[in-house]
C-alpha cells in the first residue's frame, strides 16, 4: 500500500498508481480539489452507482461511507482505488465494505475492492464536528482492541494495534479540547492508520458485531456504536483473554474496560437510549448481533442471551 501524508501528493499518487482517468466519489464539500477526473458522484453514501466505462480508477474522498462507497465501486468495477480520508475510522486499510442507502441503512456488504494508495493530509480534519472526531477516533481505538485478540490475530497486526491505541488515547481528549490543534490531530490521525493497519492485518470481534447490528437497523453512525459496545465488549473478552485486553489497557493508559468508557464519555457518547433505540428491540438486536462475522471471530462467541445482557447494560 503506497501511504502518503500531503494533499499535494494526490496527483503523483495517482500517477504512480496508473490512474489517468478516476472516478471520484466524494461529498460536493471536496469540489475544490482540482482533479482530472471523468465524473464526480456525490451521493454519499450509496448503493446505485454506475462507474462509466471510460474510469481507469476510484477515488474515494470523505469518512467511512465515501471510503465503502469508493470500495464497492472498486469491487464492482475490479478497478484499483485510491482513498484520501478525512476522519479516523481506518476503513481506507481494508478490502471489504457495507453498503448503505443515502439514509444511512444497510443494504448489504461484500469484500474484493482493490485498494492501491492512502493519501493522509491532518488539515482535511481540522473543521470536523466533535461528534465526528470522537465516533470515528473511538471506533479506530475499537479497532486496535479487537486486533489484539480476534481469532486471526497476529504480531505484526499486535504491533499496529498497540501503537495506534497509545496515539489515539493521548491524542483524543486533546483534540476534543482543542480542536485546531494541528499537532494533536495529527497524532490522532497517525494512530488512525495504525488502527486501520491493524484491521486489515487481522479484523473484527465482538464490539463490531454489535456496533453494526445497531448501525444497519437504525441508520445510527457507526462510530458512536463502537464508543458504547467497546466497553462491554471488553469486559466479556476479558474472561477470555486477559492477557490481550490488559495489554490493550496498558496501551490507552489505564484499566481498558474503564478507561474505554471514559474516553467515550468524553465524547459525548453515554447511552443507546440517547440514540432512540427501543428497549424492545433489544432481544433483536442480540440475536442479529451474534450472527454477525465480528461475533463469530471472537475468542469465544458470544450468545445472543449474553450480547442481550451488554445492550442492556448500554441501554
Amino acid at each position: 500500500m503506497i501511504v502518503r501524508w500531503s494533499i499535494a501528493d494526490l496527483p503523483d499518487v495517482l500517477a504512480e498508481v496508473g490512474i489517468e482517468r478516476p472516478f471520484v466519489i466524494a461529498s460536493p464539500r471536496w469540489k475544490n480539489f482540482d482533479l482530472p477526473h471523468v465524473g464526480w458522484w456525490t451521493e454519499v453514501p450509496s448503493h446505485r452507482l454506475q462507474v462509466p466505462a471510460v474510469a481507469d480508477g476510484i477515488l474515494a474522498i470523505g469518512g467511512g461511507s465515501a471510503i465503502d462507497t469508493g470500495k464497492y465501486a472498486s469491487a464492482q468495477t475490479e478497478k484499483p482505488v485510491v482513498h484520501v480520508p478525512t476522519t479516523y475510522s481506518g476503513a481506507e486499510w481494508t478490502t471489504f465494505y457495507g453498503i448503505r442507502s443515502p439514509d444511512r441503512v444497510i443494504q448489504g456488504g461484500g469484500a474484493g475492492a482493490r485498494p492501491v494508495a492512502i493519501v493522509y493530509d491532518v488539515d482535511l480534519a481540522l473543521d470536523l464536528p466533535r461528534e465526528v472526531t470522537a465516533g470515528t477516533a473511538l471506533n479506530g481505538l475499537a479497532h486496535c482492541a479487537e486486533a489484539l485478540y480476534v481469532r486471526g490475530h497476529n504480531p505484526e497486526g499486535d504491533q499496529e494495534a498497540l501503537a495506534g491505541a497509545a496515539l489515539i488515547a493521548h491524542a483524543l481528549p486533546r483534540v476534543l479540547d482543542e480542536p485546531h490543534d494541528r499537532e494533536a490531530r495529527e497524532e490522532l490521525l497517525r494512530g488512525a492508520a495504525h488502527a486501520g493497519h491493524a484491521l486489515a492485518l487481522a479484523g473484527l470481534a465482538l464490539a463490531h458485531a454489535m456496533a453494526q447490528a445497531l448501525g444497519g437497523r437504525y441508520g445510527l453512525p457507526h462510530g458512536a456504536m463502537n464508543a458504547l459496545c467497546l466497553p462491554p465488549a471488553l469486559e466479556f473478552n476479558r474472561a477470555l483473554v486477559p492477557a490481550e485486553v490488559q495489554r490493550f489497557g496498558e496501551a490507552i493508559g489505564g484499566d481498558a474496560v474503564e478507561r474505554s468508557r471514559e474516553l467515550a464519555l468524553l465524547g459525548g457518547f453515554d447511552r443507546l437510549r440517547d440514540y432512540r433505540v427501543p428497549e424492545d428491540d433489544l432481544s433483536a438486536l442480540a440475536e442479529a448481533a451474534s450472527q454477525r462475522a465480528g461475533n463469530l471471530a471472537n475468542p469465544r462467541p458470544a450468545t445472543a442471551d449474553e450480547i442481550r445482557s451488554m445492550l442492556e447494560s448500554i441501554w
